[in-house]
């Protein structure tokens, strides 16, 4: 089963990593990182190095094919290489499925008219310019479209998606395999839990990153 996770440039490192680390454990899973042309990208922030293995020629078909999103999908929403890649794919694929901003390329593919999706927070009205009706949770599915809100909820979309693929009880055996029992200090994972002070520091961190 080929599993294609697109690479780009500044692309947000945890939206590809988080569900390649749930998705490589799958049975008879082969995780391909295909990209417009082999060799290393850098992250959103310039700091980590990413390579791409296949040419988005290279790899047509994947059962599976997964869209991380980051700073570099602005760009990429005019890009037809990708964009065409995403729709061809689309039609043969099991799941189609996006994490953060990746959701941004599906909808400028055309895949979402209509659809329920998720992405960031800061990016979720972009989604209705695409015909998609925007949406809250953290993982939405509509028939084989799977979106999953911003960067760590990829690892929630994984484990969905793995299920789907196999059955529940692998699906804990992966999460368990990975260890994945969140436990963080604050109650601050989603826009509708923090009171303005935080979200206004959250805005001030992101512009001091891009």
């Amino acid at each position: 089963m080929k599993i294609a996770i697109a690479l780009f440039e500044q692309v947000t490192a945890l939206d590809a990593v988080g569900p390649y680390e749930v998705l490589q454990r799958l049975p008879d899973a082969e995780v391909l990182f295909v990209g417009h042309q082999r060799g290393e990208i850098r992250t959103d922030n310039g700091f980590l190095g990413l390579t791409i293995d296949h040419e988005f020629e290279d790899v047509p078909s994947p059962e599976v094919l997964l869209i991380p999103g980051g700073i570099g999908t602005r760009a990429l929403v005019h890009d037809g290489t990708i964009l065409n890649w995403i729709r061809e794919a689309h039609q043969t694929s099991r799941f189609t499925t996006s994490v953060c901003t990746g959701s941004l390329l599906l909808g400028a593919a055309g895949i979402l008219k209509g659809l329920k999706a998720t992405t960031h927070f800061a990016a979720r009205p972009l989604l209705e310019k695409y015909g998609a009706e925007p949406s809250n949770q953290r993982v939405v599915q509509q028939g084989k479209v799977i979106t999953a809100a911003g960067v760590s909820s990829g690892i929630d979309m994984a484990l969905r998606l793995a299920e789907l693929l196999t059955d529940p009880t692998t699906a804990k055996a992966l999460q368990l395999m990975i260890e994945y029992d969140p436990q963080p200090p604050h109650d601050a994972g989603a826009l509708e839990k923090v009171d303005p002070a935080v979200l206004r520091r959250a805005q001030e961190l992101s512009r001091d990153k891009h």
